[in-house]
């Protein structure tokens, strides 16, 4: 048996008895680990907005696999995309790679609700000009999968940022700006037409058609600045960036965040705001919001859950108040956590952490009979903060009894980062 095959052998065996010891333990819950080293594997981004790694038919799974998870990529540093056959024991396929991603965020990847059984969306990088841009890729062309659409802006590159849950649209933001500005959601090395300008008149959040590829820039920086300054001085001359663009259910609201001085001693800028994307003059419609968190999920309407306080929150973004709770104060330990809720509204689940030890754990409500689960602990090594830290990041499936965690697996060594199912008992 050669080295290679050894060690392979050693990590599945030592996965399967892993899977087996939570099966036999008596929870309303199983966890499987369904990635395996010596390569890292990981989705990224939280299953918030209806952010889903399986397919329409629950076949497949997407996710990205990397040589490496203890830094930053590099602008040549290229992560693989896989689908993960539900159907053949999470047996993997590379369909393609992509040099535009980060460990926190991924690639953005989401499935194409106008096609959720065989498309998604993910960024990608022009290794010659470093210029971002958005592929369409199709798993059922050819052998492996077949890019059918790329979105290249060549004056003023960008890549999606949140695809619309009713499909049809996606929001692009300037992932080189990112990378200057907020590095563990940018992608380093791209080519940046707003270097040195605080708040560019042609950059902000962009707005683009699916079948047509045009798009409209739908809010500017400079009119974010002129927006904020009367409430909010800072922004004057701080170089501002966006995170976080978030579709409501109904695709009539975004949620996002204007940021700026999270990398100097000034006072940062974090400000929540919501826009309608098909007012006549969108600009007029933005709102600034009560701060909730960092990671909101929309519910249903403009109602997003948040936090405040001890208490996770329904937060109506048209009143900005406060209109009712989910679970009680015991329920979530750090209802600031990651949070997410199914597609069909049925099931909530936070998922907080702890730095000594490096633990993650997820508490579950059923909104249906109010039932809570607490599941036992996933570790996150030594990655606990900056920009290599594993988040809790939790993600449903479509029929919201499944949860994709990503953490370190403890039964192995060297600990590689990969991908485990939580799988909720009926």
């Amino acid at each position: 048996m050669n080295e290679q095959l050894g060690v392979r052998l050693c990590i599945c065996i030592a996965g399967l008895f892993y899977y087996q010891s939570q099966l036999a333990a008596d929870d309303p819950y199983a966890v499987r680990q369904i990635t395996f080293g010596p390569r890292h594997h990981f989705f990224g981004y939280i299953g918030h907005v209806g952010t889903v790694p399986w397919n329409g038919n629950g076949r497949y799974i997407v996710a990205l696999r990397s040589d490496f998870h203890d830094r930053l990529p590099k602008s040549a540093d290229a992560a693989e995309v896989v689908v993960l056959d539900t159907h053949a024991r999470f047996a993997e396929r590379v369909v393609d790679r992509t040099l535009a991603w980060n460990f926190q965020q991924g690639t953005m990847l989401y499935w194409n609700p106008a096609a959720v059984d065989t498309q998604f969306f993910f960024n990608d990088r022009d290794p010659q000009t470093g210029k971002i841009f958005t592929v369409l890729l199709d798993i059922s062309k050819g052998s492996t999968g077949q890019r059918i659409r790329e979105f290249r802006f060549e004056d003023t590159p960008v890549a999606n940022s949140g695809v619309a849950q009713q499909g049809g649209h996606f929001l692009a933001l300037n992932y080189a700006r990112l990378a200057r500005l907020r590095p563990v959601t940018g992608y380093p090395d791209t080519w940046d037409w707003t270097t040195d300008v605080a708040a560019p008149k042609d950059d902000g959040i962009f707005l683009v058609e699916c079948s047509t590829g045009n798009r409209r820039l739908l809010v500017s920086f400079d009119q974010l600045r002129t927006k904020l300054l009367p409430t909010v001085p800072a922004v004057r001359n701080a170089p501002l960036f966006i995170n976080h663009t978030l579709w409501n259910r109904e695709d009539d609201r975004i949620f996002f965040y204007v940021r700026g001085n999270f990398r100097s001693k000034l006072p940062k800028i974090d400000v929540p705001m919501t826009i309608d994307p098909w007012a006549d003059d969108p600009v007029a419609t933005l709102q600034v919001q009560q701060h909730i968190g960092g990671h909101p999920e929309w519910e249903t309407g403009h109602t997003i859950i948040g936090h405040l306080g001890d208490r996770q929150v329904l937060y109506d973004t048209d009143s900005r108040t406060v209109k009712g709770f989910l679970g009680s104060p015991n329920d979530f330990p750090q209802p600031g956590g990651d949070i997410a809720l199914s597609t069909d509204r049925s099931m909530f689940v936070n998922g907080y952490g702890t730095k000594r030890p490096g633990e993650n754990f997820y508490a579950i409500l059923s909104l249906k009979d109010k039932r809570l689960i607490r599941t036992t602990s996933f570790s996150r090594g030594t990655y606990v903060s900056g920009a290599l830290r594993i988040d809790p990041a939790p993600r449903w499936n479509r029929q919201g009894n499944q949860l994709l965690i990503s953490a370190m697996t403890r039964n192995n060594l060297p600990a590689t980062r990969q991908l485990f199912l939580v799988t909720l008992n009926e």
